[in-house]
């Protein structure tokens, strides 16, 4: 099977979808060695290493093929003689003139809180709303995604699958030090709900003497809040991530939507015990390996820090669920159960 992937998260800042699309191509091409994957973009950007049969492929050459996804994708894949296209991002080619997959990350457009002008939501939305129609196949991390998709669109239920995404085999206890702070990890969206955190750690300070790292991007702004105890690090390595999770005394993850809430599973495959939230796609990935307290509970949220500081024990039964869960996830998996949908797009397409 050939198949070609949207690699234009690769030309971005490190994120969930970054990840996703670098790890979901080398799995893939690791699983499949008779196959071939091929990346595409528009956008210039660098392989991923490791898998002889996982290429490149040409971006636009004229100004034609610069419409890229009416134009110059449809071009480029008939020349790769592509079987299947993945749209790693929320969106497929929208000339259909070959079987697709789109993934569905989220639908923080539609859910969530948020302060985006309605031009910025109509910008985000139009891509997901046309790939809807257009993808043969669409994926979704979790089964949440899976019914939000089905509650707030006409689409088939047999056309959306579910593959739960996994952490990297780079994430994993280094033995590190265990250090005097909580850690959040990932980007600074209103989502994210940084500002309860926030609110629960000064309360925690008031009587425990514990910093917060906030590990991620960042606006410049943020940095320049001189707050004792208070370290924005802005994006970090992921060798340095790897240290911060298995250094922190717990990783603290109160967003209030996700669709899949990576950084609470690489936190627990390091071995970090972890504080999140009751968002129902965190909870289908963190299980019950992670203590969950409503994303407005400031009270919950101090309780639960104060215990991490200061009960060993509690900490430690935390972790070692969190290494059991972490199993349960892997690349390979995912790749395998994308594979079969690709099959499954081939099969409905025309």
């Amino acid at each position: 099977m050939r198949v070609a992937l949207d690699a234009t998260p690769l030309a971005g800042p490190v994120g969930g979808i970054r990840r996703y699309t670098v790890e979901l191509s080398l799995g893939l091409a690791r699983e499949y060695p008779e196959d071939e994957f091929t990346l595409v973009s528009d956008q210039p950007f660098v392989l991923p290493a490791g898998a002889p049969n996982l290429k490149v492929g040409s971006g636009p050459r004229n100004a034609l093929e610069s419409r890229w996804w009416t134009i110059g994708l449809a071009r480029g894949l008939s020349k790769l003689r592509t079987d299947v296209f993945h749209g790693t991002d929320f969106a497929v080619p929208y000339l259909p003139l070959r079987p697709s997959v789109m993934t569905v990350h989220d639908l923080s457009p539609w859910i969530g809180p948020g302060k985006e002008d309605a031009s910025v939501r109509v910008r985000k939305r139009t891509p997901i709303l046309a790939g809807l129609g257009l993808a043969t196949m669409i994926i979704t991390p979790t089964a949440s995604v899976r019914r939000q998709v089905l509650d707030h669109f006409q689409v088939s239920p047999h056309r959306v699958a579910v593959t739960p995404l996994a952490a990297s085999s780079r994430f994993r206890p280094n033995g590190a030090h265990r250090g005097r702070f909580f850690l959040l990890p990932g980007t600074r969206q209103a989502r994210k709900n940084i500002a309860l955190l926030l609110q629960s750690w000064r309360e925690l300070r008031k009587f425990e003497e514990v910093d917060l790292v906030l590990a991620g991007r960042s606006r410049e702004t943020d940095r320049k809040h001189e707050i004792p105890g208070l370290h924005i690090l802005g994006e970090v390595s992921e060798e340095r991530l790897v240290s911060l999770y298995s250094e922190a005394l717990a990783v603290i993850y109160p967003s209030v939507y996700e669709g899949f809430g990576l950084p609470v599973l690489e936190a627990m495959q390091c071995g970090a015990a972890v504080i999140t939230s009751k968002d129902p796609a965190i909870g289908e990935v963190a299980g019950d390996a992670a203590v969950r307290i409503d994303a407005g509970d400031v009270r919950g949220w101090v309780e639960a820090m104060r215990k991490a500081a200061t009960d060993e024990d509690w900490a430690s039964g935390l972790r070692e669920r969190a290494l059991l869960r972490a199993r349960d996830f892997s690349w390979e998996r995912t790749a395998r159960a994308t594979r079969e949908i690709y099959h499954e797009a081939r099969c409905r397409f025309g």
